[in-house]
């Protein structure tokens, strides 16, 4: 890993501190590589590269390649840039299990930033079982673990309880949009 950063240093001292879309292309095109460690190079590199890589990683999290989603999804988990936040939230939807998985470990690491997001796609969405089962782990995994105010936290509970109920669909809804205006007059004062 070591080498990866000399490396993405250097190129990024040549390129005035930008590194070069073409740069960021190819390594994105490596995360579907067959060879295992070709992927994890890349994904290491654009580890390295952090912010820069996000918006082709955002992109790429709608690939029709399985590899690609799980590669950028996995890769975003440790980058915890907020810009992903809105791709995430629609890789919640995939079909396979484990880039949803990573792309709720992505929206965890991008801390509070992903809560409103998540609120909004809860009300116009909450009909969808991937996207509930996603917001319920991230919203859970916030609560608990995060440096969040025991009054914020008491905001999102009614959420957590909606996803929970036997009749979600019907619940979550209102439990997100009184969460939501309560989340945003609770930020605006703090």
């Amino acid at each position: 890993m070591a080498s990866l950063k000399v490396k993405a240093g250097k190129k990024m001292e040549e390129d005035n501190g930008k590194i070069g879309l073409n740069k960021i292309n190819d390594l994105i095109t490596k995360l579907g590589n067959s060879d295992g460690s070709v992927r994890e190079n890349a994904r290491l590199a654009l580890i390295n590269i952090g912010k820069e890589a996000v918006h082709g990683l955002a992109e790429t999290l709608s690939s029709k390649q399985e590899q690609l989603r799980w590669e950028a999804a996995k890769t975003l988990v440790s980058i915890a840039d907020p810009v992903s936040v809105p791709a995430l939230i629609k890789v919640l939807r995939d079909e396979i299990f484990d880039i949803r998985w990573l792309a709720a470990e992505a929206l965890i690491a991008t801390g509070n930033t992903s809560i409103e997001p998540l609120l909004q796609a809860l009300i116009s969405e909450s009909k969808e079982s991937f996207l509930r089962e996603g917001a319920h782990h991230v919203i859970t995994h916030l609560m608990k673990y995060e440096a969040m105010t025991p009054e914020l936290a008491n905001i999102l509970k009614p959420v957590e309880n909606a996803l929970d109920s036997s009749v979600p669909g019907v619940t979550i809804p209102v439990a997100a949009r009184i969460a939501l205006e309560k989340w945003k007059a609770a930020r605006k004062s703090s």
